[in-house]
């Protein structure tokens, strides 16, 4: 099932085209992630898809009563401002207090609950944004490079508690990530996007299409051999809450075809001149 489906939607910023004819579909339960170069209008795309930006043209239906998550890119909070972890989760008003803690366990957050945000590691902050996000009970959870500033152990450690996430809830997630040696082992399918849509379909179909290679050289040879040797191999190092040291061993679902899902044409999309 179709939750958000875009037809040759293209969006202009500052009177210059960002995206162009592009088609994306997301499905129930998948992990989908947008790959592609410094301004190739990644997060242009996240932001048409959940309303904040309007399109140029194009079709885009959202499914009727659509929940989102949203976990942005950057959110800069004064190291002086006394906040802790509980009271920004209650923002903009109080939650249960047994909700916090499900979103919060969800998020792999730990007791953290009355730590000032300032003292966070990145790796607990960016889990702070995800427990607020879940706490919608998102049927989609949109994330816009998440585990930016986190290294490699902390960043493989964020995408598999997204995939637990998923399995959990069964929300569908769309995630916008630059880190091509562990987004292989994330996600059932992978947009490579430039402006338009280079190419998509299963990480195997994508790191080996030509137009990838293109974009990303000899890195597409990398973050192969490490998808291959994660997969291949079984890891047993427990998770660290504090340090977020970590190896990407968790098993992505079933992958896509190449074409992603085909969507039938929908009475109630909303045209866009």
């Amino acid at each position: 099932m179709s939750l958000i489906t875009a037809k040759n939607l293209s969006v202009a910023l500052n009177g210059r085209t960002v995206l162009q004819n592009v088609d994306l579909s997301i499905s129930s339960a998948e992990i989908l992630t947008v790959i592609g170069p410094n301004g190739s209008g990644k997060t242009t795309l996240l932001r048409s898809l959940i309303g904040s930006i309007t399109p140029l043209k194009g079709a885009l239906t959202r499914q009727a009563g659509l929940r989102i998550g949203y976990v942005p890119q950057k959110l800069h909070i004064d190291a002086t401002l006394p906040l802790t972890v509980s009271r920004f989760m209650a923002l903009p008003r109080r939650m249960p207090a047994k909700d916090l803690e499900a979103v919060a366990a969800q998020a792999g957050l730990g007791h953290v609950s009355q730590v000032q945000l300032s003292q966070l590691s990145g790796g607990q902050f960016q889990r702070v944004l995800l427990a607020r996000a879940l706490l919608c009970r998102p049927q989609l959870l949109i994330l816009d490079e998440p585990t930016q500033g986190l290294d490699h152990s902390g960043a493989a450690a964020f995408y598999r508690q997204i995939e637990t996430v998923r399995q959990e809830t069964g929300c569908a997630v769309l995630l916008v990530s630059h880190d091509l040696h562990v987004v292989m082992a994330a996600s059932d399918r992978v947009i490579c996007l430039n402006g338009h849509v280079c190419c998509q379909g299963s990480p195997e179909q994508v790191a080996s299409s030509p137009e990838y290679q293109t974009l990303f050289g000899a890195s597409t040879d990398g973050a192969m051999a490490l998808y291959r040797h994660e997969h291949d191999h079984d890891h047993d190092h427990e998770h660290d809450d504090h340090h977020d040291h970590h190896h990407n061993d968790h098993p992505r679902g079933p992958v896509a075809t190449v074409t992603g899902p085909k969507v039938a044409p929908d009475a109630n999309a909303k045209e866009l001149a």
